[in-house]
């Protein structure tokens, strides 16, 4: 690993150097050019809801920089509003079944999605990295989009694994008139959804502007027992304090009730070793389980032009999360005649924590023209705490012994909250460094190193842990072939910290997750349309092995040993947005084959090769649309005890018709042919995935 880190360092070294021989020159531009700032009009700009594309202008979730999807040098993908609204999804966890690449592996109310045959476990709000999402399954009302990066994303994120990127993109105030949306949405299942959308001007010049969002949801399901209730507020004043001052604050309130909570999922087998197959609406579960949680979040965003268009940036976000379970579990087989569980007794658990987090993101973007070429650079710093406030959980007597799967009826435990988790910090500090750098008019290197310390603290100092100077690379170079092609070639790669120890009881290196990638992209309908096709290879390496018979020193626990990891190949294709002013397209294939050391197949419980395509085509006032998602088969354990979910299609569809210039209604259908499949496998952990729905919504815009 050593010679690695000396690449690193040395990449980082040269990339210095070479932005401060640039610096230089743009320092003698400036003094020669010293005017004054001008007007620099600072209103957010690249909203996909102000338009009725597939796909958007820019992005910069790969490197900070402001890039077209062609002039990024990886995989990346844009779900602008306009995609979000015509799906009828409201929810990230509905949103992530549409993700090209993406397997759910839906435990319960959690999902553990993977990507390249890697876990997805870091998600980024407005740019800033933040920690898992997948339990709180957060409301989509109040982002403008989500921005996707396929492969490792260290450079932005730090820790993590070299899967996928997910960038939540919040709405801003940027209407300069009083606009507004009013939704009205009734579905299967008594699902009723109500949202307002207000936006305008708090001044008379419009300089500043509000906007409020306010949802609720009551939906039930066809699970038994599932009940879930959605609370949504969220507030942003964007304002223009000078010419060259752009400020916005924004605070958001999420409340979730969910009761008639799945904790895990039905058993995959009878006691007698076959397969079970029971009714999608069954789960194991009573009516007083709930799984609730309150999300409250601040966030300021502080953009201030200091010459032309070179710009200091500050971000900062504060979220708290309060959490409140009561499950019911049961993991082991059931008898096929007497349908009563076997060899294992009910499990009841309760739990209630609070989590808070703090990040804060710093950089100054200085673009400029060198040889008659455009050139920019970025640096910042960037502090990402997330704390452990509390959290006590316990487990309470069921009471009975068995379970009966004809009539699952356990009356509600008295709560226990006798086990408490000790505070601890995880704090991550990263100071990056990248430019965009035209070699020439058809030649583009994109170049940065980022700097990372991680550091894991608990009160009683249980596995505290420190990694210092991490560092990532990241090298892309993208060639323009003609006015519409370009191929490209990137090099980047992350770290992920791990908990175990070597046989002299130190904790072993982060993981590293080494990304490459090429392909070649092109615009067509005057850049409307994007398409790529991309090659990578992932390799993550200094993965923990047990040790055989070999402990920690003075422990019981089992010393493992830093080895050769997985290996991930394989291919992605993407054709996103509009053929005609009145064709939406949104279309993609991914492929990947994962092999450990050994050659052996990993990460089978993700399907090798997903499918997904929806389009929508408008006459005058009438909208219709469809498509179809694909997963090929995938599989957990071995010999007999191996689950599989064979491949299969889901197909929906979607019209709409705008009455008049106010008035839209729209029809959504998912699983429109009804299939029967699992969204999640394992022994204990079988879920079914959603059967045929329906949704019919009133849009009225004023």
């Amino acid at each position: 690993m050593k010679y690695k880190k000396i690449l690193k360092i040395s990449i980082f070294t040269a990339l210095a150097l070479q932005m401060q021989v640039l610096a230089d020159e743009v320092k003698k531009d400036l003094v020669k050019d010293s005017k004054s700032l001008g007007t620099v009009e600072v209103v957010s700009s690249n909203n996909s809801e102000d338009t009725n594309s597939y796909t958007i202008d820019s992005m910069n979730t790969s490197t900070k920089l402001s890039l077209s999807v062609r002039d990024t040098p990886q995989s990346v993908k844009v779900l602008t509003n306009e995609y979000i609204e015509d799906l009828g999804v409201s929810s990230y966890q509905d949103l992530l079944n549409n993700v090209t690449g993406v397997t759910l592996n839906r435990w319960d109310e959690r999902l553990y999605p993977t990507a390249r045959g890697f876990d997805i476990d870091y998600y980024q709000l407005d740019g800033i990295p933040t920690y898992s999402i997948s339990s709180s399954d957060p409301d989509l009302s109040i982002y403008d989009r989500v921005e996707i990066v396929k492969g490792a994303n260290g450079l932005m994120t730090g820790a993590g694994n070299p899967a996928l990127s997910l960038n939540f993109i919040r709405k801003h105030a940027n209407s300069k008139e009083l606009k507004g949306d009013i939704n009205l949405s009734v579905g299967s299942w008594e699902n009723y959804s109500s949202t307002v959308d207000i936006s305008g001007p708090l001044n008379s010049d419009g300089s500043i502007r509000g906007r409020l969002v306010a949802k609720h949801e009551d939906k039930n399901s066809y699970m038994d027992f599932y009940e879930k209730t959605t609370d949504v507020l969220y507030g942003v004043v964007d304002m223009d304090l000078t010419d060259t001052t752009y400020l916005s604050i924004g605070a958001s309130y999420e409340k979730l009730d969910r009761s008639g909570i799945r904790w895990g999922g039905l058993p995959a087998f009878y006691s007698d070793g076959t397969r079970t197959d029971f009714d999608r609406s069954k789960t194991v579960t009573s009516d007083w389980t709930y799984w609730n949680q309150k999300t409250k979040s601040i966030y300021l965003d502080l953009k201030q032009y200091v010459y032309n268009d070179i710009s200091l940036n500050l971000n900062y976000t504060r979220r708290q999360i309060y959490d409140d379970t009561a499950l019911l579990y049961f993991g082991g087989t059931v008898d096929k005649d007497t349908n009563l569980g076997v060899g294992y007794t009910p499990l009841a658990y309760s739990n209630d924590s609070y989590n808070k987090e703090n990040n804060i993101d710093i950089y100054t973007s200085i673009p400029f023209d060198f040889n008659k070429l455009g050139h920019e650079i970025i640096a910042g710093f960037s502090y990402n705490k997330y704390q452990t406030v509390s959290n006590y959980s316990g487990y309470p007597s069921t009471g009975v012994s068995t379970l009966d799967f004809n009539n699952i009826n356990i009356s509600a435990p008295s709560m226990d909250y006798s086990y408490p988790t000790t505070p601890d910090d995880t704090i991550q500090t990263g100071t990056y460094l990248v430019g965009k750098f035209s070699l020439m008019e058809q030649l583009k290197l994109i170049a940065g190193v980022r700097l990372t310390n991680w550091k894991y603290e608990n009160d009683e100092g249980n596995g505290n842990r420190e990694f210092k100077n991490e560092v990532t690379p990241y090298v892309g170079l993208i060639y323009d072939l003609n006015e519409n092609h370009s191929i490209y070639a990137s090099y980047t790669d992350i770290f992920k910290p791990q908990n175990n120890k070597d046989e002299n009881g130190d904790y072993l290196d982060p993981k590293s997750g080494e990304s490459y990638e090429t392909g070649i992209k092109g615009e067509y309908f005057d850049n409307k349309l994007n398409a790529a096709l991309s090659l990578f290879r992932i390799e993550q390496d200094n993965v923990a092995e047990k040790i055989d018979g070999v402990f920690v020193p003075g422990t019981t626990d089992s010393a493992y040993k830093a080895v050769k990891g997985v290996v991930s190949k394989g291919f992605e294709i993407e054709l996103d947005g509009e053929i005609t002013d009145n064709w939406n397209l949104n279309f993609g294939i991914a492929y990947f084959k994962a092999e450990n050391a050994n050659g052996e197949k990993v990460s089978t419980d993700s399907s090798q090769t997903t499918a997904n395509l929806f389009t929508k085509y408008t006459i005058n006032d009438f909208s219709i649309g469809g498509g179809v998602n694909y997963k090929s088969k995938y599989y957990t354990g071995t010999g007999a005890t191996q689950v599989t979910q064979d491949s299969f299609f889901l197909a929906n569809a979607m019209a709409s018709y705008k009455v008049n210039k106010n008035i839209k209604l729209q029809l959504n259908v998912n699983n429109i042919f009804d299939k029967k499949y699992y969204s999640g496998i394992g022994a204990n952990s079988m879920v079914y995935g959603d059967p045929r729905n329906a949704t019919l919504t009133l849009k009225y815009t004023f």
